[in-house]
């Protein structure tokens, strides 16, 4: 029956991530352990706070339909935010809101975008970008994030990216899956590379305020390109509000009335009482927020190191977000072949960098939103297996051919 289907789902990609956690949880539904470190979802509950907004909400009656474009609360209270978070002048009307911040990518591709016209995308970066890209019939640029340069980019790999066909551009930071950030002196020079060419620019700014040691620099921003600028941001990171579905985008006012059409189209609006919670949770105390960035913080203190001590593994310290994106290279396998080795054998389930792009290869991504005992678990189990993949130490192979036992060294 494949013949029956849209030929366009054929250019329609997937995330990994979800097709690991389903073969992980059917080794599980098999007796075995599995410490799960592929999905990016923060372990902590969402704020008390912030749940009794949606249960009065619903309480009170709010289960219906509401305006396409989001409740006015919550586009005031998005707005009031970017203003003080991201210290850009944005009214409520250039705010839309929609059951999660991935839409927003979709649609962003869809209003600005013909068969034909370039997007330049961060490679490895969220898989969805090149999916929605094509499945547009776009065509996918993608630009190199390197660790050479801290897995970042510069503005001169970028310019050499960009073509009279280049309709849009794909920013993140901090950065999905490497943990990068792209600072202030590299936006500015980005911006002046941008203000010679006419394209829209669509900024994924998801994990802004996880943040290490950095602060948040917006391109939008710089030198008048809020007006040609998609700012994307939600609530199921910083807000550890995954299962909510609740993002929001700031729009060039030309684009507002087109995904505005998007969203009548596609989900009608978004439940109010989640949006009730997003406006709790805008408005409400930090404490939270706060507490989880430092438990974060604990764990890539931990994360970094260990990675660092495994044979064959090297890790540059994440600046952003809660992953890690350790080089395997040394390790002899390739990253696809690595990643299922270390789920069957060592009982850890992480992404092969492939899964972000072909320049994910070598690499590994490692969500720690989990507790340590589990990361020190799992860092356990890497070494055990990592080490079983390496030549045996000197004097080994002679032991061995004696028939004397030699201890594993676990790192």
């Amino acid at each position: 029956m494949s013949e029956l289907l849209a030929a366009s789902l054929e250019r329609l990609g997937t995330e990994t991530a979800f097709e690991t956690l389903a073969r992980a949880r059917a080794l599980e539904g098999q007796g075995r352990r599995i410490i799960h470190l592929e999905i990016g979802e923060p372990d902590f509950p969402t704020a008390p706070h912030v749940v009794e907004a949606a249960a009065k909400a619903l309480r009170d009656g709010h289960t219906h339909y509401c305006p396409a474009p989001g409740l006015p609360e919550l586009r005031e209270a998005c707005a009031a935010h970017l203003c003080r978070h991201r210290r850009l002048p944005v009214e409520p009307g250039r705010v839309l809101v929609a059951p999660g911040a991935k839409p927003f990518l979709f649609f962003g591709v869809l209003a600005t975008c013909n068969p034909g016209d370039e997007v330049i995308y961060p490679n490895p970066g969220f898989p969805i970008y090149e999916s929605v890209i094509r499945w547009a019939g776009a065509t996918p640029v993608p630009l190199p994030i390197v660790e050479e340069r801290g897995f970042a980019f510069s503005a001169d790999d970028l310019a050499s990216l960009l073509s009279p066909r280049t309709k849009l551009v794909i920013l993140n930071s901090p950065a999905n899956p490497t943990g990068g950030v792209v600072d202030r002196e590299l936006n500015v020079e980005i911006a002046r590379l941008l203000a010679g060419h006419d394209c829209w620019i669509l900024s994924d700014e998801v994990y802004s305020e996880l943040l290490y040691d950095a602060d948040h620099d917006t391109i939008a921003a710089h030198e008048g390109l809020l007006d040609r600028t998609i700012l994307v941001d939600g609530f199921s990171k910083t807000f550890a509000m995954t299962g909510w579905r609740l993002g929001y985008a700031a729009l060039p006012p030309p684009l507002v009335e087109p995904v505005t059409r998007l969203l009548i189209n596609s989900v009608s609006c978004t439940a109010p009482a989640v949006q009730l919670a997003g406006v709790a949770a805008l408005t409400g105390p930090r404490d939270g927020v706060e507490a989880m960035l430092a438990e974060f913080t604990r764990r890539r203190d931990v994360v970094v190191p260990g990675l660092n001590a495994l044979p064959g593994v090297s890790c540059v310290a994440p600046r952003g977000a809660f992953y890690a994106f350790p080089n395997v290279t040394r390790t002899g396998l390739g990253a696809r072949e690595l990643a299922e080795t270390l789920l069957v054998d060592a009982g850890v389930a992480v992404l092969s960098g492939t899964a972000f792009g072909e320049y994910g290869e070598g690499y590994l991504r490692l969500s720690y939103a989990t507790s340590l005992e589990q990361i020190e678990e799992a860092l356990f189990a890497l070494s055990r297996t990592l080490g079983s993949l390496q030549p045996p130490p000197e004097g080994a192979r002679d032991a061995a051919d004696r028939g004397e036992a030699v201890r594993p060294s676990h790192q």
